[in-house]
């Protein structure tokens, strides 16, 4: 193939496969990501039973149900999509996307129906989490395989963006209905409006989705009768096509799932639930970061169609393993400046006796921390979102919560009857609140002092970061596996890496953060993840650019 031909600009029936299979893919992403960006507001309504802090983390959790059966989603969809073919397979995977999310802005409160609600709610988010492990298997697959080989990383890396590009567009619906409606009504039902205009989207995905033809490369299965007929068996089952599939999980997707949901999700959180940030002005930010980070997936396509793919990958989980700690400090002071002056020069630390201290993490909402001194001074920091240090004391000793150099007492539960304890509790988080204003700690950001043109570059510096594994990605995953069982066999290591490893990030991070006051310690769950899928990628993942995706297997 001469360099003319090479220069020549997508044809227009490629522009169709792409742009639709994009389009329709990012309205789903926009369906899935408008749950993690109104996690709060899901908090409040939904799992109003318990405290604050456990009702986020339920939040938080019950939206990583729908990545628990990603998996399962994958496995299910993607026998039909080797079977039955490629474009059926993720029309009903869209429809049944749409759907579920429509029913989520009909769903009354946990004050409507109780309990009902908070299970409905989990029950629409399995079956979106059902969908979406169908959905990115089928988008891929089909643009790779009309994709001509030189340009394969580039086309298919416009897949890549529709999840960056799905968020966005959340973002900028809830960012819409919040500055037309008052902060009480966006919090009685002005939330609901996001998920009930997906309808719409859901519509005009669809019909963008039936003017597509088969997959060539499907197509041509059909015709000689070379498809599978039992893609589980050939997929798992031969050792030759696991290796590859293990290999893909832990030497690839585990990784970039890590490094995708800590430069999307866990910002907002981090933004919102530790620096402190109003969600307004968290959003926009966030938004606008995205926007400019994202054409570097297409970048990074592009360029993965020249030098390679592996080389691309691999330096992505490099640099997020290396500069997440220092950029997310960098982004702390950035964002809450008096924030992080207060914890330079005021730092919280908490001396007591470790025995006496149970893991700040509640997960079933039950637990009253006010059986120790210990429990009784991290629960009120904790709730707080104030990060401090712990420092061992002497056995028996009663806890001490020293902010710079105040030394507060912890009130002792076995010192007074238990009709004192509350009051004495009272009086000791009056001290303590007033201690950390002292000291200069806010209740919340000062928006007017945010350095808003550094937040920006920092939340732009992470998306660039995370597109370098993430852009080439859809690219390499096809050209690794044989046609007959590529759908199973990609989609299932994709939906376990991005659905386990990235969709539980943002809870499992929360919750080491709640477990151990350290607003940074949850950053060591991507960077372990992220190092370690770097050095399995370095050693064993193939290099894929000039395969050929027609191989049958």
């Amino acid at each position: 193939m001469d360099s003319a031909e090479k220069a020549q600009p997508i044809k227009s029936n490629e522009t169709l496969v792409v742009g639709a299979s994009s389009l329709g893919t990012m309205f789903e992403w926009y369906d899935f990501f408008l749950y993690g960006a109104l996690a709060s507001e899901i908090a409040r309504h939904y799992f109003s039973a318990v405290n604050e802090t456990t009702s986020f983390i339920f939040a938080l959790a019950a939206f990583a149900a729908g990545f628990i059966v990603r998996p399962l989603g994958a496995l299910v969809f993607g026998r039909i999509g080797d079977v039955v073919g490629r474009k059926n397979t993720f029309l009903v995977t869209m429809g049944l996307m749409g759907l579920s999310t429509f029913a989520v802005g009909l769903l009354p409160g946990y004050d409507s129906i109780g309990i009902a609600a908070p299970v409905i709610l989990v029950l629409l988010r399995l079956l979106q989490g059902l969908a979406i492990g169908g959905e990115y298997g089928g988008a891929a697959i089909y643009v790779a395989e009309h994709a001509p080989a030189h340009r394969r990383g580039f086309q298919t890396s416009w897949i890549q963006t529709t999840a960056v590009a799905g968020l966005i567009l959340s973002l900028l619906v809830i960012m819409a209905v919040r500055s037309t409606t008052t902060p009480e009504v966006f919090s009685d039902w002005g939330w609901r409006i996001p998920f009930l205009i997906s309808i719409f989207l859901l519509a005009l995905s669809m019909w963008i989705r039936l003017k597509l033809s088969e997959s060539p490369v499907f197509q041509k299965m059909k015709e000689e009768s070379a498809t599978s007929k039992a893609p589980f068996k050939e997929a798992f089952g031969e050792w030759r096509n696991l290796k590859l599939v293990l290999i893909a999980l832990f030497g690839l997707v585990a990784g970039q799932a890590v490094s995708f949901y800590t430069s999307t999700f866990y910002i907002l959180f981090f933004l919102d639930r530790i620096v402190k940030v109003d969600p307004f002005t968290a959003n926009v930010l966030v938004t606008i970061g995205l926007i400019i980070g994202g054409p570097f997936y297409v970048l990074f396509g592009w360029l993965s169609d020249r030098i390679g793919r592996k080389p691309i990958l691999m330096a992505g989980l490099a640099i997020a393993a290396l500069f997440y700690l220092p950029l997310f400090h960098a982004l702390s002071a950035a964002a809450n400046p008096a924030l992080a002056e207060a914890q330079r020069q005021a730092p919280v630390i908490v001396a007591a006796d470790a025995g006496e201290c149970s893991l700040q993490f509640d997960p079933v909402g039950k637990t009253k921390f006010d059986q120790s001194s210990c429990d009784i001074a991290k629960s009120l920091l904790t709730r707080s979102g104030v990060s401090y240090r712990n420092e061992k004391a002497a056995p028996g000793a009663v806890a001490e919560v020293m902010i710079g150099d105040k030394r507060i007492i912890a009130p002792n539960p076995e010192d007074f009857s238990e009709a004192e304890k509350a009051a004495r509790i009272a009086a000791f988080g009056a001290e303590v609140r007033a201690a950390l204003a002292e000291a200069g700690y806010p209740e919340r950001a000062d928006t007017a002092a945010i350095n808003k043109p550094l937040v920006i570059f920092i939340i732009a510096l992470f998306v660039a970061i995370q597109t370098m594994s993430y852009g080439p990605l859809a690219a390499a995953l096809v050209e690794l596996f044989p046609a007959r069982v590529r759908y199973t066999s990609m989609s299932l290591p994709y939906h376990i890496g991005n659905g386990w490893f990235g969709g539980f990030l943002p809870t499992t991070a929360f919750a080491i953060v709640a477990a151990t006051g350290n607003v940074y310690a949850g950053l060591w769950y991507p960077i372990i993840i992220a190092g370690a899928t770097f050095i399995i990628g370095v050693l064993f993942l193939p290099e894929t650019k000039d395969r050929e995706v027609h191989h049958i297997g």
